[in-house]
């Protein structure tokens, strides 16, 4: 996966879209008393880009997907009534930082550089990198040692390509300008593997030409090339709501909540 998410484009009208979170009986049990305010609940707004399906994309007016699911389960963990705000991609820290809203689930990376201008909650997801192989293929693991010799394709350019050379030296390497070139010489049985991210590989692996072939494993990650995933963006000051957001996600993955919203989307754990 390409964790940069580097999407532009001009400024959209926001869409501010209500929604109100009921508590529930479990919900009351979380969050220590000094988090929730004695005059009723919380008011958080969240942005999101309303154009990356299926972590977050719009149905007529409501934004939609596994970012506006999950934040919903957490702003009930949290007791808050949240307003999702829709806003595009290229400006999206500014607008928080404006504080025009509260906090950006938009499929935001964690990387150095964004971290020197806004505070990241624990990550939310990550789609791990994995190998797909022809199903009559033997391999008895993803390890360096197993796959040395192996004709491995993957996206020219990409932190994949930089993850083999680096940790897969003895694998033969090829690149590609797509990943459906690199699927196609598996297809075609020119190269033995495929590196790419779960979620796309996935798709191909559903589609008709995909029957040909499985998951083959996951390489072990390592976050000099993968990064530490996706989390909710929040401004530097707001101490006491990055708590909140991970107080809740803790416990949203504890209860199974999270898993359930998850299987919605994937096939596959994204924490």
């Amino acid at each position: 996966m390409d964790t940069s998410f580097c999407r532009g484009g001009r400024w959209l009208p926001r869409l501010l879209l209500g929604v109100w979170l009921g508590l529930s009986g479990a919900a009351a049990q979380e969050l220590r008393p000094a988090d929730r305010p004695a005059d009723g609940p919380r008011a958080i707004r969240i942005a999101t880009e309303g154009a990356f399906p299926p972590f977050n994309y719009m149905e007529g007016a409501e934004p939609q997907g596994f970012e506006i699911d999950l934040g919903k389960a957490l702003c009930e963990a949290m007791r808050a009534a949240c307003t999702f705000v829709t806003h595009e991609w290229d400006g999206i820290i500014r607008g928080l930082l404006a504080k025009d809203y509260d906090a950006v689930m938009a499929s935001l990376a964690i990387t150095e550089r964004r971290k020197a201008r806004i505070a990241f909650s624990k990550r939310y997801y990550f789609i791990p990198p994995a190998f797909i192989a022809r199903k009559e293929t033997e391999i008895a693991d993803a390890s360096p040692a197993a796959l040395a010799g192996k004709a491995i394709g993957t996206i020219e350019g990409s932190q994949h390509a930089a993850f083999l050379k680096a940790r897969y030296p003895e694998a033969d390497l090829r690149t590609y300008a797509k990943l459906d070139e690199a699927e196609l010489d598996l297809l075609t049985e020119r190269i033995d593997l495929v590196l790419g991210d779960k979620l796309a590989l996935s798709r191909f692996l559903q589609s008709r030409e995909g029957g040909c072939c499985r998951f083959a494993g996951e390489p072990a990650v390592d976050a000099a090339f993968y990064g530490e995933g996706v989390a909710v963006g929040l401004r530097k000051e707001d101490k006491e709501l990055k708590e909140l957001f991970n107080q809740a996600l803790e416990r949203i993955k504890t209860e199974g909540t999270y898993d359930r919203i998850r299987a919605k989307y994937f096939a596959f754990d994204t924490k």
